[in-house]
């Protein structure tokens, strides 16, 4: 429904500017891809202007320039000559501007009118829509919010650089890297042998861990998450659809202090156990992390959040704990459909807010007691399409539990089985249960 008062108002846009961008285009054929960074046929408002646009880009695209004659030829070919004025409109554009020289100025002219309209139409929609009680307002929030981005993103211009130009930028980026050998270009994960395969967590790029239940998903992604928010100072957003936050607390606080969970949760610590405690709890106090904890939260739900996040807190990754347990907003689907469009939709947030999304998945059953491949995560294919770095957290074989708990840790092998931008491989850890911590294999045969 449109408000009354915006009924009869002219839509924002600016023939002057319109007709002035064509024909400084009739002056300077060769300026038609420097103006395709700026403006769509759509942006035009005028038709006929839209019409000439349109064949100008046709031309571009046959590898011809546009003049009075090949315009207008064009345009009969298009079947809209007539309908936009004929030739005498086109010699008109010609003399609408005495040169070029302000060719961009125009088309950004043209392109901020086009922004206005859209909006103006987002939230005509939205308003027609937020009268109809069936339609569920988390849909309609997710929709405003990915809508905006879209006409955000309509906004910025494509271009492009040179190799002149990268180069230096490169060799700049190697210089730094050479100087620094732990710098990486991504998130580090805090893993010394995984960070030299994947350069850390990149922008954009969804990542997934699977593992067997109990297993150590969660005290994987949370070790990594600590350490990116206690060592690198980056903002963190862990969102726990399992366990509650005051859990997850716990653990970090056993990992860092280095104390039993077990014995911190039933307060069988002991005092000379306060103080590392103290230090571990001072550590975490100012820390950048941020835990949702909502057991079945809604894709919806998550996405809304998750741009909150990044707009707010400027998050530079996110962890979800873990993926079959996001409620699908369409629960007549398959289950396997559920998971895909979930999948996907992660995949969609991390290019969006152009951070890593960290996500947690159950293998199959069948998976039990051999090593995982990338066919068993569970419940839908798409997973693995979607990811673009997957890893596995296996054990070649299960150990005794009386002989567990008394040993300090136990082997266990992180398989990177997809890595679309690298090697795939094996990094070896040591899971200390007690104080639900893994570190790498190399760091314990360097203190030993």
């Amino acid at each position: 429904m449109i408000p009354a008062q915006l009924k009869d108002k002219v839509p924002p846009h600016n023939a002057e500017a319109e007709q002035a961008a064509l024909g400084a285009l009739l002056l300077d054929p060769d300026a038609v891809p420097h103006i395709l960074r700026y403006l769509r046929p759509d942006d035009f408002y005028v038709n006929a202007n839209k019409n000439v646009f349109s064949a100008i880009v046709s031309l571009f695209e046959k590898g011809q320039k546009a003049d009075l004659i090949t315009l207008a030829d064009e345009m009969r070919v298009l079947s809209c000559l007539d309908q936009s004025g004929g030739p005498a409109y086109i010699a008109k554009l010609t003399d609408s501007v005495p040169s070029s020289a302000n060719m961009e100025y125009y088309a950004k002219i043209v392109q901020e009118c086009s922004i206005r309209r859209n909006l103006l139409r987002l939230a005509a929609d939205i308003s027609q829509k937020a009268h109809d009680d069936s339609i569920d307002t988390g849909i309609l929030l997710d929709e405003l919010q990915e809508s905006i981005f879209e006409v955000n993103q309509d906004r910025q211009t494509v271009s492009y650089r040179s190799v002149r130009e990268i180069v230096p930028d490169a060799m700049k980026m190697i210089e730094e890297l050479a100087k620094n050998k732990n710098q990486y270009t991504g998130v580090p994960s805090g893993y010394a042998e995984l960070d030299s395969m994947t350069s850390g967590f990149q922008d954009s790029e969804l990542i997934i861990i699977g593992a067997r239940p109990s297993v150590g998903k969660t005290a994987f992604a949370l070790n990594i998450a600590a350490h990116v928010a206690l060592r690198e100072r980056m903002p963190v957003c862990f969102f726990s659809l399992e366990m509650s936050d005051l859990s997850l607390t716990y653990r970090i606080l056993s990992s860092e202090a280095r104390i039993d969970s077990e014995k911190i949760k039933s307060g069988l610590i002991k005092p000379s156990d306060i103080q590392s405690l103290m230090d571990a709890a001072s550590r975490i106090y100012d820390a950048p992390m941020y835990i949702v904890d909502v057991p079945n939260l809604k894709l919806l739900d998550l996405r809304s959040l998750a741009r909150r996040m990044k707009s707010e807190k400027d998050v530079k990754i996110i962890f979800i704990d873990y993926l079959t347990l996001i409620t699908h907003e369409n629960s007549d689907l398959p289950r396997w459909e559920q998971i895909s469009s979930i999948s996907r939709s992660l995949k969609a947030l991390a290019r969006e807010l152009r951070i890593p999304v960290v996500a947690l998945s159950q293998l199959k059953r069948e998976a039990e007691g051999k090593q995982p491949s990338l066919a068993d995560l569970r419940e839908s294919g798409s997973i693995e399409q979607d990811a673009d770095l997957i890893m596995f957290l296996h054990r070649e074989r299960e150990i005794d539990k009386r002989k567990d708990e008394r040993a300090p840790y136990t082997p266990t092998d992180l398989l990177v089985a997809k890595h679309r931008n690298g090697p795939v491989g094996k990094v070896g850890l040591l899971f200390f249960n007690k104080i639900t911590r893994f570190e790498s294999l190399e760091k314990e045969h360097a203190e030993h």
